[in-house]
This record gives structure tokens, C-alpha cells and sequence, in this order.
């Protein structure tokens, strides 16, 4: 299925010159002069290997079909990363590289969509937003109430996350994990 090159995200999965590559991260850079281009780091799913690409915004690439599930995390091991899928309760090994820094996020029972081609895993998405607990922040400074200002704070699954004034250690917060940034507080 050909797709433009701008509408390439992480996870998805592009053939080129007869091999699989798995898309690490994509940005679309415009210039004032010049051409649109998308700017993409893959890595090729036989060998591992990681390839950068540059493509115009509008040029067409082959986007290779992939099977795509929710599947629920179970345990790491040596072996790997365990998920089961729900329905039939298959479990499929994922190896680290294909998690990559994604792994802090993985607690028990999480929900991901893995992309699988020919039975192996190539991708993992996480959920668009997660709760995490505020493991350590720094104390509110008197007079800093200006709701843009935002101190560093300590998730307890070891992520950094810049949080408003008015949380605090122990507080479950809501995150995006696109770009691990705080959306609100937790509701529970």
C-alpha cells in the first residue's frame, strides 16, 4: 500500500528495496524556501540495522501490511518481553530492541498494540496516555503561581516529567507518552 512519505509515524512498518524497516521516529521539515521533507530513522527488522531516510513530504512509499493487536504485558525475562493476547491467549516473546526506552512504561497487565509480521514482533504502541505516581519533586516556591511555570519532577518507573506547582510527591498524574509530558491529574 503506497502511503506519502508525511504520513509516516513510529511503529509503522515501510518496505524498501525488498526489505522491512520499522519507523523509530519521523519528523516533516519545512523550510521557508525550498521543498517539504520528512526525515525518517528506521531500523530493518531482519538484521537490525538502524538507516535514515529523507523522502519530499509528497513522494510515496510502500507502507507493508502488518498484523496489528492488543496484547497485555505479562513479565520480562532473559528471554525477553512476555505478552499475551487476550483473545486466545497466545503469548509472543518480544526482544528488547523492539521495546527499546519504551520498557518503563510496562507494568503489569498494560495494554500495548504489538505489530507482528509473519509471527514476529517488529513494533510496540503504548497507550496515548498513562498514570504514573510522582516519586520525588521539588517543593513549591513561595510566589511561583503562574500556571506556565512547571518543576522537574520523578515518576516512580524512573521517568522525568515537568509537572505544575500544585504537584506534589505520591500524587498519581496523567501523562502523554508521545513526549512524557504532563496532561492532568490522575482521576482515582
Amino acid at each position: 500500500m503506497k502511503v506519502i512519505a508525511s504520513s509516516l509515524r513510529k511503529g509503522n512498518v515501510v518496505e524498501l528495496e525488498g526489505r522491512l524497516y520499522v519507523v523509530l521516529k519521523a519528523e516533516n521539515f519545512h523550510p521557508g524556501k525550498g521543498t517539504p521533507t520528512t526525515s525518517v530513522d528506521m531500523r530493518r527488522i531482519s538484521d537490525g540495522v538502524k538507516v535514515a531516510e529523507r523522502w519530499r513530504t509528497t513522494e510515496m512509499v510502500e507502507k507493508a501490511t502488518v498484523d496489528e493487536r492488543e496484547y497485555d504485558f505479562l513479565y520480562e525475562d532473559g528471554e525477553g518481553f512476555h505478552f499475551m493476547n487476550p483473545e486466545n491467549y497466545e503469548q509472543l516473546t518480544v526482544s528488547a530492541d523492539v521495546v527499546g526506552d519504551d520498557k518503563v512504561f510496562l507494568t503489569d497487565g498494560i495494554k500495548v498494540y504489538l505489530r507482528t509480521f509473519e509471527g514476529v514482533a517488529i513494533a510496540m504502541e503504548l497507550p496515548q496516555k498513562l498514570v504514573v505516581e510522582i516519586a520525588e519533586t521539588e517543593p513549591v516556591v513561595k510566589g511561583q503561581t503562574a500556571s506556565s511555570s512547571y518543576k522537574p519532577a520523578l515518576a516512580t518507573n524512573g521517568v522525568r516529567v515537568m509537572v505544575p506547582p500544585h504537584i506534589g510527591a505520591g500524587t498519581r498524574i496523567v501523562i502523554s507518552t508521545a513526549d512524557n509530558s504532563y496532561v492532568e491529574r490522575a482521576k482515582d
